[in-house]
């Protein structure tokens, strides 16, 4: 390819991304209208290849009931796996059931424990993302892959350079999470000094659905959306 077909196409493409901007607005603003509704809810994250007959797909399903009973809406990515288990556990319990689909090429499809009106069909990440941190009243993050880590460790950047208020950010599952831990305390801080030991406070692990909606019980913060 030569400069000058270089030069067109990239003046062709920032064409392109200038209405974009309008796609993002509209998602946004669907986003903000649909969610300021809905009132106090908790995010769950994980992994959309859990099966319905893995423990933590039944996990999942519990602690959406348990969260209901406390008067919290769940909100999920709004896919299969975890997503509906937490999805289900909800609409099982006649609580609010939120789902933040993405559109992707393989795997994702909304389940159907999603409140009709609570449906969002999201084309950027970015955009869903801030769905899930603006209106989560803490977040509860299920074993899972590549996705759950990276909104994880957002969840967490945004807390600790207090972009965010705090709100309590909750792993289930022990034999998973173990070895993040162990090398987050090993490596992290210990050999490299890249985080603080408080860091690690933000950070509670268990295996105890009671735990998990006591945690959040007890955190003393004002509901509300968080930035």
């Amino acid at each position: 390819m030569t400069s000058q077909m270089r030069k067109k196409q990239w003046s062709k493409l920032q064409g392109e991304s200038s209405w974009r901007i309008f796609k993002i607005m509209s998602e946004f603003v669907e986003g903000f209208e649909t969610m300021n509704k809905i009132g106090p809810c908790v995010s769950i994250y994980g992994s959309a290849r859990t099966k319905p007959d893995h423990p933590y797909y039944q996990m999942s399903v519990d602690l959406a009931r348990l969260l209901v009973e406390e008067g919290f809406g769940v909100i999920t990515g709004g896919g299969p796996g975890i997503m509906e288990a937490a999805n289900k556990g909800a609409h099982e319990a006649n609580g609010k059931s939120v789902g933040l689909n993405i559109d992707l090429p393989h795997e994702q499809y909304h389940n159907p424990y999603i409140d009709a009106d609570k449906l969002l069909n999201h084309r950027y990440f970015f955009v869903r993302k801030v769905m899930f941190v603006k209106y989560g009243q803490a977040f509860v993050f299920m074993p899972g892959g590549f996705g759950t880590l990276d909104e994880m460790f957002e969840c967490l950047t945004l807390i600790q350079t207090q972009k965010i208020d705090p709100v309590p950010v909750i792993l289930v599952g022990t034999a998973f999470w173990k070895g993040l831990i162990e090398w987050m305390k090993t490596v992290m801080l210990e050999e490299n000094n890249n985080i603080s030991p408080k860091d690690l406070d933000l950070l509670p692990v268990t295996d105890d659905l009671n735990e998990v909606v006591k945690i959040i019980q007890d955190f003393e913060g004002t509901l509300k959306p968080n930035f």
